[in-house]
């Protein structure tokens, strides 16, 4: 089967995609060249956008960056951190899941920002976004070239040589095309494959505490030598950021929303899945964790630390299940191929869209026969290769640094999504339509959306708290806060270069992007009957929580 040709696709599929492309109202003006307006291609089934969701939490970050949280926070300050920016994920999740199951565009809340707040918002958000996957691909190229060297036969290929090899593999990868790609994200979450490596890992964990499994029974033992928090509040501060980076990636789905062939099917389901998929993977994984290893490890990834090791492999070793730790080492690589991939893939969607709407220079909106912007993927790949900082100085220290940055972009990003949410609410109203014709509405709006905005926002100020401790470090200030000013001198320039204005409520434009969705729904059910709706078990039930 050849990728992203039409021949292949069933007959429904066909009718589909060419309503779909008459509503398609995100593409540029016909006089534009062919190549620099050619439409994304709207394949992503309902699999392929919950895979890439799970791709999109489950990375390098959860398996690596675990351990450097604890290292900073300790067992007790990780749970706290993790669990109360989970809770704003969810709220963030919500408020997004609204708007893009109505309005499925490839521009996502960075078109939304344009539309219901102010265009400048819109310009400063994009960049933001496309910075914040930028730096986090960065991250996965370090973590990768750490973890595979774990193996004694890698350790003879240099880190620099490491990161390159992966360089071409995520590149090559994501040319594919589109439905390519929901594929090779789907295969590399390998069916669950991720997902079940994680459940196992708790299960040996519970038996490695009790001493089953192991040469001693560890209990909460270092919970108290060396300590539930290793720095106390500083510590938890410092982990925030963190935890927004490894959370980054669940608002993915707004992205995907664009390219999905049903997004009222596929976004809600995948929407629904992410409050249990965060509390079950991260909030579970940094307790255990947390139990199996102390704090202060000499192994964990930290400051100044030139190899480090997954906190997975670490706690597999000391318990002496050595073949164990290979294989989570091996689940390791195929999640930072996922995440790499999904990371380009929002990158360059992101550009993409900027460029068609003169946020950015025009060719990097060019696209090839299959979809493919090409040109905004290798950018952002080369842009990535400000991982190869980690050859020259260290790789504690590197990380650390492309985390902060990252986990503010992530807080500055998810509270105009937020912003963005209360604005579209009120467009409703002042056009007198009814929030409760919505395909999707937001759990406990507006309670919900508020708090998420305003933890946000203390969150972008908090996290960088502990650079003013005595002695202040000029050094942490600038990698804390700097994005403050930068985000709010794209707003400022492009407000005053552009002379944008904020929208007016009554002159909101909440139509354009809909699909006709009654529509192709019934074309869908006309050559394959309609959906039959059983009742689940469960068992059942939880598998598809849990796993997709």
């Amino acid at each position: 089967m050849a990728f992203g040709k039409k021949a292949d696709m069933a007959p429904a599929d066909k009718e589909i995609e060419a309503a779909v492309d008459d509503l398609d109202s995100t593409s540029p003006t016909p006089q534009y060249e062919v190549a620099y307006s050619a439409p994304l291609h709207r394949k992503l089934k309902s699999r392929h956008i919950q895979m890439i969701a799970i791709g999109g939490i489950i990375g390098p970050g959860l398996f690596v960056g675990s351990g450097n949280a604890l290292h900073l926070a300790g067992p007790a300050g990780i749970l706290i951190s993790f669990s109360l920016v989970g809770i704003i994920v969810f709220f963030v999740m919500q408020s997004l899941g609204e708007v893009a199951t109505l309005i499925p565009v490839s521009g996502s809340f960075t078109e939304y920002a344009s539309r219901f707040v102010d265009d400048s918002v819109s310009f400063a958000l994009g960049w933001a976004y496309w910075y914040l996957w930028v730096t986090v691909l960065a991250n996965e190229y370090n973590a990768i070239s750490l973890v595979v060297r774990y193996w004694a036969g890698a350790q003879v290929v240099p880190q620099w040589a490491w990161i390159l090899i992966f360089w071409v593999i995520f590149i090559s990868f994501s040319m594919l095309g589109i439905l390519a790609f929901g594929e090779v994200e789907f295969w590399l979450s390998l069916i669950r494959i991720k997902v079940l490596a994680i459940l196992i890992f708790f299960i040996v964990s519970i038996f490695i505490s009790a001493g089953v499994i192991g040469p001693q029974t560890i209990g909460f033992k270092y919970w108290n030598d060396p300590g539930a928090f290793a720095d106390s509040i500083n510590g938890v501060a410092r982990t925030f950021v963190i935890a927004g980076t490894l959370y980054a990636g669940t608002e993915m789905v707004g992205i995907t929303a664009g390219e999905a062939s049903n997004p009222r099917r596929a976004v809600p389901r995948a929407i629904k899945q992410v409050f249990w998929r965060i509390l079950i993977f991260y909030v579970g994984t940094v307790f255990f964790i947390g139990i199996l290893i102390p704090w202060d490890d000499e192994d964990l990834l930290a400051e100044g630390s030139r190899t480090a090791r997954s906190p997975f492999t670490i706690a597999l070793s000391d318990a002496g299940i050595n073949a164990g730790a290979s294989l989570i080492n091996a689940v390791i690589v195929i999640a930072v191929l996922s995440a790499g991939n999904s990371s380009l893939y929002i990158s360059s969607r992101t550009m993409l869209f900027m460029s068609r709407n003169n946020k950015a220079p025009k060719f990097f909106s060019k696209v090839n026969k299959a979809g493919v912007p090409w040109v905004s993927l290798l950018f952002s790949n080369l842009i990535a290769c400000i991982a190869f900082l980690a050859v020259s100085d260290s790789a504690g220290t590197v990380y650390e640094a492309l985390i902060t940055l990252s986990g503010v972009a992530t807080f500055i990003v998810w509270a105009t999504i937020g912003v963005m949410h209360i604005r579209f609410r009120q467009g409703l109203v002042a056009q007198n339509q009814s929030p409760e014709t919505l395909p999707f509405k937001a759990l406990w709006y507006p309670y919900g959306t508020y708090v998420a905005v305003a933890a946000n926002f203390f969150l972008i100020f908090f996290q960088g708290y502990t650079a003013f401790l005595n002695p202040f470090s000029a050094k942490d200030f600038v990698v804390n806060y700097i994005l403050l000013p930068v985000f709010v001198a794209l707003v400022v320039g492009y407000k005053f270069w552009r002379k944008t204005k904020i929208v007016k409520l009554a002159e909101m434009d909440l139509w354009t992007g809909r699909r006709d969705i009654d529509r192709m729904d019934k074309q869908r059910d006309e050559e394959t009957g309609p959906e039959v709706i059983k009742k689940k078990g469960m068992l059942k039930r939880a598998r598809d929580v849990i796993i997709g």
